[in-house]
């Protein structure tokens, strides 16, 4: 298969070259030629393995550039752990995603990414520098994705002080390959210097750059594993299958877009977003219009212009079209705590800030459809990861996982730059060179 620009459809590249370069020069965002149909494998009736689905879908999109026993190797390498759906009320369910090393949804991606790439650079002898800007749980993801993979080295930019404490540890702890770069600005600064990294072309000439963002359509397509996974784990696949996903960058419901293209019977999409409302606001007025993010208590999707919409526009081309399969809501601060506490009093189920205003969708959505419903909202990180959100919310203290209580023990790493190009490019060029 080949993988075109949204800025550009006669630009066509492989799967590799999607991987290694991350983003188009043109600024536009790789997108498939076409998207394979297996409706007739995802229909509910066949009984795939989690890894088994893995396979079938990388397969379709990288084709004969890797082997087949390469392709099962990354596979089975990336796919250590589960992600159940959790029943917590009548057919409600939570797709629980954070049972990685990270304890967040992204080590999927970063793991099944850090697997090919290390496949096609031991086949080319190429070393990369992957550029990754985030807001929380990406960073972390990656870092520890391609932590001490040879050839790789991994340079994570985040907003200063817009992490959770818990976060930061995360992201700045690692050493060999891994650099944390401290941003003073936001997550959209962050990601406007990247992109504008890849766009240089005198940097490009000198460092080989990539990217493990959402940008990357090699970090998307593994999490379109998952939908098909929670699907096949439902009893009553009849009914209406609603699926609602806390949004900041558009990246993880594109993965559910192109499951539901690829044949996956999900009947709508919900993007929740938190205060940073720009594509709630689209579908109301019409009009697309980026705005500076906001900082919340759900920090991993403060996103004021989320990349993502161009590659949702360009798969739907029209809002009208779009507003079949999609839908999108914001909710503030006071309704996302107010969930919170409310689950923990009822159902003893802690949830995180984000995977809160999953479940906010759900609700409102059941508010004005009575069909019979499969309501699954996505449990994106684990909640032990934002203690200092919650503890005060639920009033009671919240034990770490052994994971985290080790990170927190350990000493962190990080420079601190300016949001400014400039001082970026050259600590690149004198760093990587």
């Amino acid at each position: 298969m080949k993988f075109y620009s949204t800025n550009n459809k006669n630009l066509q590249v492989s799967f590799k070259d999607v991987l290694l370069s991350g983003m188009p020069i043109d600024k536009g965002l790789y997108m498939p030629q076409y998207i394979p149909d297996l409706s007739n494998v995802l229909d509910g009736n066949t009984n795939l393995s989690f890894q088994e689905i893995g396979y079938l879908i990388a397969s379709k999109f990288i084709g004969n550039e890797l082997s087949k026993n390469d392709l099962e190797e990354v596979v089975e390498n990336s796919i250590t752990f589960d992600a159940p759906n959790k029943h917590l009320y009548d057919s409600i369910f939570c797709l629980e995603l954070f049972h990685g090393p990270t304890l967040a949804f992204k080590d999927f991606g970063a793991r099944f990414m850090a697997r090919c790439m290390e496949k096609f650079i031991s086949l080319n002898n190429k070393n990369i520098n992957i550029l990754v800007a985030t807001s929380g749980d990406t960073g972390s993801a990656v870092a520890n994705g391609f932590y001490n993979v040879e050839g790789i080295n991994v340079i994570i930019l985040f907003p200063k002080g817009k992490v959770s404490d818990i976060q930061e540890k995360q992201l700045t702890t690692l050493d060999k390959n891994i650099y944390a770069l401290e941003i003073e600005g936001s997550f959209d600064d962050c990601q406007k210097l990247v992109k504008k990294a890849f766009s240089d072309s005198s940097l490009n000439t000198v460092l080989n750059i990539s990217s493990a963002n959402s940008i990357n359509l090699g970090r998307l397509i593994p999490q379109s594993f998952y939908y098909i996974h929670s699907f096949l784990q439902l009893e009553n696949k009849k009914k209406k299958n609603i699926f609602c996903v806390p949004s900041g960058n558009f990246g993880n419901i594109t993965a559910g877009l192109l499951a539901k293209k690829m044949g996956l019977p999900i009947n709508h999409f919900i993007a929740s977003t938190n205060l940073n409302d720009v594509v709630p606001n689209f579908f109301k007025n019409n009009k697309y219009i980026p705005q500076p993010s906001i900082s919340t208590i759900s920090n991993a999707m403060d996103v004021g212009n989320p990349s993502n919409m161009n590659r949702i526009m360009d798969i739907y081309q029209t809002l009208d079209n779009l507003r079949k399969d999609m839908q999108s809501w914001s909710f503030n601060e006071k309704e996302t705590k107010q969930c919170i506490l409310e689950i923990f009093n009822h159902y003893d189920c802690l949830l995180d800030p984000h995977t809160a205003i999953g479940l906010l969708g759900i609700n409102k959505y059941l508010e004005n459809n009575s069909d019979a419903i499969n309501g699954v909202f996505l449990g994106t990180a684990h909640p032990a990861k934002f203690i200092d959100v919650l503890e005060p919310i639920i009033n009671q203290k919240i034990n770490l996982p052994k994971t985290l209580l080790e990170v927190m023990d350990k000493n962190k790493k990080s420079k601190v730059l300016k949001n400014n190009y400039e001082e970026f490019y050259d600590y690149l060029i004198n760093t990587f060179q």
